[in-house]
């Protein structure tokens, strides 16, 4: 299946490389450029891509406001931030955008593939040095205790499962997973699926 794929970048050196690497792939298939988080928006609507590799900092509207934008009027859309910073403010701030993904620039070629892949599948990736730097946005620093069946609720959203996928999984009704998936937000102080999974490797309650 290909994988095709919108690059959001403002660099034309870094988006000529990109476009490079990309274009050598046979599964892989660059259906546009933006070169600011407008255009990115407006690309996404026209295009439909399955994955975006999102800039953060970038002329006219920034990446994680693009991302954001996107994902209210695209729900399902598939974005993978590939910046420079790996610092907490940017991190959290393109994770409660709703990026699935958090790759940085001196990723290799491979790693870089494998998190489109991975992002495609539905699943959540984030680089080492940026799971590592994540904290959770509650003074305690710990977040509150999970019974057993919401880790095991949990580890499958670390594996990009859907709530009927891990309704089926779990044998349980759709109904209370969604319920579950609540608690676990609630729980860890997430606001969305990716934050919440982020917020459990920092704290190693699952490993991905």
């Amino acid at each position: 299946m290909t994988i095709r794929i919108l690059i959001a970048e403002d660099q034309r050196i870094v988006r000529e490389g990109l476009v490079a690497l990309l274009e050598d792939e046979p599964e892989i298939a660059l259906v546009g450029e933006a070169t600011n988080g407008q255009q990115a928006i407006e690309l996404f609507a026209e295009l439909r891509p399955d994955v975006v590799l999102m800039d953060l900092q970038m002329p006219v509207l920034d990446g994680a406001e693009a991302t954001r934008q996107i994902r209210v009027s695209f729900p399902d859309a598939r974005i993978l931030v590939l910046t420079t910073y790996a610092t907490d403010e940017f991190i959290f701030k393109a994770l409660r955008a709703g990026a699935q993904g958090y790759l940085l620039k001196d990723a290799s070629a491979d790693e870089l593939l494998g998190a489109i892949q991975a992002i495609h599948q539905g699943q959540t990736l984030l680089a080492p040095a940026v799971a590592a730097r994540l904290v959770v946005g509650v003074s305690a620093g710990t977040p509150e205790s999970l019974t057993p069946r919401e880790l095991e609720v949990l580890t499958l959203m670390g594996q990009g499962r859907s709530n009927n996928e891990i309704a089926v999984t779990l044998g349980i009704a759709p109904r209370t997973t969604k319920v579950h998936v609540q608690n676990i937000l609630g729980k860890l102080g997430a606001t969305n699926r990716t934050e919440a999974v982020s917020i459990a490797v920092r704290h190693k309650l699952i490993s991905l």
